[in-house]
């Protein structure tokens, strides 16, 4: 009886250990990624008293170029410059290939689905962003989302029209495994009446109001949603 209590703490112990250890890893994500956003808002403060490139901390290599707002939700983020994965960390970022935000043409915003972009999942068709650039306020209001296969979509540089403002994460939400081909994709359109937005070919509303699930592919130079 015993012995196979000891066989049953050495199988024990080493897998409580890696459940704590995994735990402590998902609050320090959570952690960092609250402790960035408050640096973030102090930095960005700073860009709107006019510093040029404000650093949210010493050795940073990014900076904030814009805060999204979702009043429904009560949510606000701090978009960085740059969407690889270390801007991403701490907090959504703009890919510098795509518009800039508030711009004309199309804007490409990335972040992690389980912290900063985990609210996307809760937009739903018609809700009001307000983003906040250092050129002014600009309102947009969500046109619809939609998955696609980042292997085979990718998001024109060029387009015609009224900038349009994309949201993306990775898909699904609740993915144990980091990672994946998948992107979950808000499309955003001046909220203007007077501003009539052309959706790119892939990004379409079908007649059911809803997105299509096809993966077609737009023509011209692209760039691709990562998360």
């Amino acid at each position: 009886m015993k012995a196979w209590s000891r066989r049953r703490l050495a199988w024990t112990a080493p897998l409580a250990m890696l459940a704590l250890l995994q735990f402590g890893q998902g609050a320090w994500i959570q952690a960092k990624a609250v402790l960035a956003q408050y640096l973030l808002e102090r930095a960005w403060s700073a860009a709107l008293d006019g510093e040029v490139l404000p650093r949210p901390w010493p050795w940073s290599d990014t900076h904030p170029v814009a805060r999204i707002t979702v009043e429904r939700l009560g949510i606000e983020r701090i978009i960085l410059a740059g969407d690889d994965g270390r801007t991403l960390a701490f907090g959504p970022g703009h890919a510098l290939a795509s518009a800039a935000p508030g711009g004309a043409g199309i804007a490409l915003v990335s972040g992690h689905r389980d912290t900063h972009f985990a609210f996307l999942k809760d937009l739903r068709p018609g809700d009001l962003l307000r983003l906040e650039t250092v050129n002014g306020v600009f309102r947009y209001r969500v046109r619809g989302a939609q998955v696609v296969d980042a292997r085979k979509v990718r998001i024109p540089r060029r387009h015609e029209g009224p900038g349009l403002m994309l949201l993306a994460t990775c898909y699904p939400f609740d993915a144990v495994r980091p990672g994946g081909s998948l992107r979950y994709v808000v499309t955003a359109v001046p909220a203007d009446p007077t501003d009539r937005a052309t959706l790119p070919e892939w990004s379409k509303v079908s007649p059911g109001g809803g997105y299509p699930t096809d993966d077609t592919s737009s023509s011209g130079r692209t760039h691709s949603a990562r998360t």
